[in-house]
């Protein structure tokens, strides 16, 4: 006993020398230094060092009464402690810092607090925070705090399964560095953009960002990234079906994670026990998302793929006709479920489940024979179901009407086209009056004088031309090149159009393109098989989508519905 009591004081002297040691040699460092020290040691897990730093930085700020540095202090000190110190250190921060000048407060504090609330699943907080945070990084233009507010609100995103809208803002921060300074939340952005990809089946692209951090100099000197990356390359081994490869790094990692009490470790034991189903060994798989829900248990930490978990572990014990267990399961996952629904509302909105909440509620009283609440539960649903269908249908049905009228509008279109071609021509004929008509008209009607008669008339000739041989569907086309080439200035030939075809020079040209686009298209096959950028192209336009504008205004329809049209009445 004696032997015992003289090695725990042996022991204990040596880690108090240990550590006045470390005290003595921070003396020589800076802020700045020590705080690159305490990252050190933090990102390689080596705590009880880096939690010494943080106490001395702390008690060095205090000494010298800088708050600025106090609040690093706090910051740095509340990463090793558990939620309930660590909240407090985080209110201390926001005292210390109230009369603090600057943008980086009350910023950063609301970022801190979000991270520690999303660090311990309680999700709402956490995005609460980090809204409010982001709202004073924009009151303040600090486009660095915009940037981490930003990138948390993605990894929150990311957690929740919004892969694509997560992956949008991790890869502009990964590719657009210029408000990362942090090295360490560099890295831990490539990280969270490889999940994103791996979840979207983007594999390719997940690996090759898997390999970029493997070989950088960031992930060399951290254990704990070599170990994300290798648990990454293990998933995407596992999207791929390579199971027996999957199994053996994500193994290794699950054995890192788990020494270190790190939430990581849940996750690779759901994707060991999914390599293990896949390789149609159930017992296995039901091995490790055991082992996964008591983890759960002590942690009460939970992630949406833990739907999936238990209603495998359900499946499983019903197939064994173990009702205790398969009551048990259903127990647990409905407690988890509960959770699950309330940091997650968009998961009531996802399709039908293998086992949603209102089927396992029934297995359940089949099992114990004292569920109540079936009918409510069941009204509830249809009545949510019979909302959604009138929905769909009121949309389907106003979809269908528009596309019905633009039909119509074709079919009719297509039906003109030969009248209106003879009309066409007579109008053109009509709108070329003789010189003594010109004449009888400016003498009767004394608001038409300032074009002179003759120039009228040369005008209107040179119209006749310009639509006889289709001049119209040159490209570039304007009121003043038009004018140059007819040898008038753009005030004559613009009223000229004004009084004689009733519009003006766009509507004019428009009218000319879209008259002429809509005889061809029924007379060319070949043209109707062009692409629509190339019909536009060919009458003139210089894209795609003026052209459908200006087909649509003139026509009611749209050129893809008319050109179906036609094709349509060929076949009938």
């Amino acid at each position: 006993m004696m032997k015992v009591i003289f090695s725990i004081l042996l022991f204990l002297s040596g880690f108090i020398y240990a550590q006045k040691s470390i005290v003595d040699a921070l003396n020589e460092f800076n802020y700045s230094q020590l705080k690159s020290k305490f990252d050190d040691y933090y990102d390689n897990d080596k705590v009880s060092e880096s939690k010494i730093i943080a106490q001395y930085y702390l008690q060095k700020a205090k000494k010298e009464k800088n708050n600025l540095q106090i609040a690093e202090g706090y910051i740095l000190i509340h990463f090793n402690e558990d939620f309930p110190t660590a909240l407090k250190y985080i209110d201390s921060l926001e005292i210390i810092t109230k009369n603090i000048k600057g943008s980086l407060y009350p910023t950063r504090t609301y970022l801190m607090k979000g991270n520690l609330y999303f660090k311990y699943d309680y999700l709402k907080k956490a995005l609460d925070n980090y809204i409010i945070a982001l709202q004073y990084a924009k009151d303040q233009k600090d486009q660095k705090q915009i940037a981490y507010a930003n990138i948390n609100i993605a990894y929150l995103n990311n957690y929740l399964g919004k892969y694509a809208e997560a992956a949008k803002i991790f890869r502009y921060y990964l590719y657009n560095p210029n408000n990362i300074t942090n090295e360490s939340q560099h890295n831990q952005i490539r990280v969270s953009l490889i999940n994103c990809y791996i979840e979207l089946n983007k594999l390719d692209s997940a690996n090759i960002l898997i390999k970029e951090g493997q070989t950088s100099a960031f992930t060399g000197k951290s254990k704990y990234s070599v170990n994300q990356y290798l648990y990454f390359s293990g998933y995407s081994n596992l999207k791929q079906k390579k199971y027996t490869i999957a199994i053996n790094e994500l193994a290794k990692t699950y054995n890192f994670f788990s020494s270190i009490n790190d939430n990581n470790a849940n996750y690779a034991l759901y994707s060991l026990g999914k390599c293990y189903d896949g390789l149609n060994n159930k017992e296995k798989a039901v091995e490790y998302f055991i082992r996964l829900d008591s983890n759960i248990q002590k942690t009460n930490i939970t992630f949406p793929e833990l739907r999936e978990v238990y209603t495998y572990i359900i499946d499983y014990y019903k197939e064994k006709n173990d009702k205790e267990k398969q009551l048990y399961y259903i127990d647990r996952f409905l407690k988890v479920d509960k959770k699950l629904d309330e940091q997650f509302e968009y998961l009531s909105t996802e399709l039908p489940k293998k086992y949603d909440t209102p089927k396992l509620l029934q297995e359940k009283e089949d099992i114990i024979n004292d569920l109540k609440n079936r009918k409510r539960i069941l009204y509830t649903s249809i009545s949510i179901l019979a909302i959604i269908l009138l929905l769909v249908l009121f949309l389907y049905y106003k979809a269908k009407k528009t596309a019905s009228k633009h039909r119509k509008i074709a079919q009719e279109l297509i039906h003109s086209i030969e009248k209106r071609s003879f009309e066409s021509i007579n109008r053109v004929k009509k709108e070329v009056p003789e010189l003594s008509q010109v004449s009888e008209n400016v003498e009767t009607e004394s608001t038409v004088k300032t074009v002179p008669e003759e120039v009228t008339l040369s005008i209107l000739k040179e119209l006749e031309t310009f639509e006889s041989k289709q001049l119209f569907l040159k490209n570039g086309i304007t009121l003043a090149s038009l004018a140059k080439n007819i040898k008038t200035n753009t005030s004559y030939l613009s009223e000229t159009i004004n009084n004689h075809k009733g519009k003006n020079f766009t509507s004019y040209l428009n009218d000319l393109r879209i008259d002429y686009v809509l005889e061809r298209l029924v007379k060319d096959k070949k043209f109707r098989s062009y692409k629509l950028p190339a019909i536009a192209e060919e009458i003139g336009y210089n894209n795609v989508q003026v052209f459908s504008v200006a087909f649509k205004k003139k026509t009611g329809t749209t050129p893809a519905i008319y050109i179906k049209e036609i094709e349509n009445s060929i076949i009938a």
